[in-house]
Order: C-alpha cells, then sequence, then structure tokens
C-alpha cells in the first residue's frame, strides 16, 4: 500500500476539489516536486505536439527553437513558475499553470493529409498518457521507496489529468482540434462554427471550460483518481 497524505489534491489544471479524495499537501520539499512534475509534463505535453508537426512536415517549432527538452524556451514566467509558486506558498487547494504554446502551421501538415491536425492535438495528449503509464510502472516494480511514493502517484494524476482534460472538445483545448475529424460533414460544420466563436472570444472559451469543471468537478476528479489508482494498481 503506497503511503499518500490525504487532504487536498494538488494537480494542474484543475479548478475544483474532488469529493471525498484529498492529498495532504505541507509546505515541505514535496511543493517542489509537485511543481517540477507539473513543469515537466507540461513541457512535453508541448514539445510532443511540436515533434508531431516536424514529422508531418511542419517546421514551425523547430524553427522557432521548440523542440527541446530544454525548459527555458517552453517556460511561461507567469503560468509556469510565478503562479503556481505563489499558489504553492499560499497553501491554495489547487495548482495549475501553462507552458508557451509550441506553434505550428496547419497547411504545412501535407504527411498527415486530412489527419494532420488531429495526429498533431492528440500527440499533446498521448505524451502524459504515456508518462502517466511509466510512472505507473515504477510504482508497480516496487523500486521508489516507500517515501516517495506519494510523489511518483501524484505524477501519474497528474499526467492523467492533463491527458483527459485536454481531450475535452472545448477550444482552446486539444480535443477541439480531435473531434471534427470524427464527426460527419453536417455535424462537423456546425461544430466548427461553434469553436470559431470560442477561438475569437478566448475569455468566452475560459468561461465554458470552467463551467465545465464547476458542473462536473466532482465527477470528473473522481474519474480521473479512479484511472489513475487503477493504472498505478492501488
Amino acid at each position: 500500500m503506497y503511503e499518500i497524505y490525504w487532504r487536498e489534491c494538488i494537480i494542474m489544471i484543475y479548478f475544483g476539489q474532488i469529493t471525498g479524495l484529498y492529498f495532504e499537501i505541507f509546505m515541505s520539499i514535496e511543493i517542489v516536486f509537485y511543481i517540477a512534475i507539473l513543469v515537466f509534463s507540461v513541457i512535453i505535453h508541448e514539445v510532443a505536439h511540436g515533434v508531431a508537426a516536424y514529422y508531418l512536415g511542419d517546421m514551425t517549432a523547430k524553427n522557432a527553437g521548440r523542440l527541446t527538452l530544454n525548459p527555458v524556451p517552453h517556460i511561461d514566467p507567469l503560468g509556469s513558475l510565478f503562479l503556481p509558486a505563489i499558489m504553492a506558498l499560499a497553501n491554495s487547494p489547487i495548482l495549475f499553470g501553462w507552458a508557451k504554446p509550441v506553434p505550428y502551421n496547419p497547411y504545412n501538415l501535407y504527411k498527415g493529409g486530412k489527419w494532420g491536425e488531429t495526429i498533431v492535438a492528440f500527440a499533446g495528449p498521448a505524451s502524459n498518457f504515456a508518462l502517466a503509464i511509466i510512472f505507473a510502472m515504477l510504482l508497480k516494480t516496487g523500486i521508489v521507496p516507500t517515501a516517495s511514493q506519494g510523489i511518483v502517484f501524484m505524477a501519474v494524476v497528474i499526467n492523467i489529468l492533463l491527458g483527459v482534460f485536454n481531450m475535452i472538445p472545448i477550444p482552446p483545448l486539444d480535443g477541439s482540434k480531435i473531434l471534427p475529424s470524427f464527426l460527419p460533414v453536417f455535424l462537423r460544420v456546425r461544430y466548427e462554427m461553434f469553436a470559431n466563436v470560442l477561438n475569437a472570444n478566448p475569455m468566452l472559451g475560459f468561461g465554458v471550460v470552467l463551467l465545465f469543471v464547476f458542473v462536473v468537478g466532482s465527477q470528473f476528479g473522481s474519474f480521473i483518481i479512479g484511472i489513475s489508482r487503477m493504472i498505478a494498481g492501488i
């Protein structure tokens, strides 16, 4: 059984508490690890977008110096450092942030055909699912010291959350670039009209995402924790 301190769950891009299941967060070195996992996972997510675009023919991210795991080109001072640190120091029940989006030109994705933009969009969440599986495998092998198992499990939760959350088809989340490829023409046209409105009004899109989280936050959180525990075998 993994030693996880229960109280409040610090996770990336989650604006509500998870009912009945909380992680105890102390002002300790654990906070540093949580922020490090957060930043690392978001950077991997963004690099995955750029790598997928590169292999499909678009050089935009490469030319911008974004196909690197060096965190410096990806870090947004506000979203990657300042805001997470302030929330952690304030003992906030939530922790969220972001990295600079990796640029790509959808018109250059000639190797992907009609699926080009869909592949690039899915690469981000896919990278987080892969990271979650890797961290879960570390737990299952038993090589992680007992004192560190809670932190490693947190890495699983963060990456499952990032992957699933970004699959939601609400702009500007990745799911909004994935769903249209699977819709019949008449539905795709309607959905793209809806997406264009949100893309043209970022605050409106942000508001829709917030509304979604507030409405189904507890259920969504329980779902994320359930998947994470299943993958980690706890």
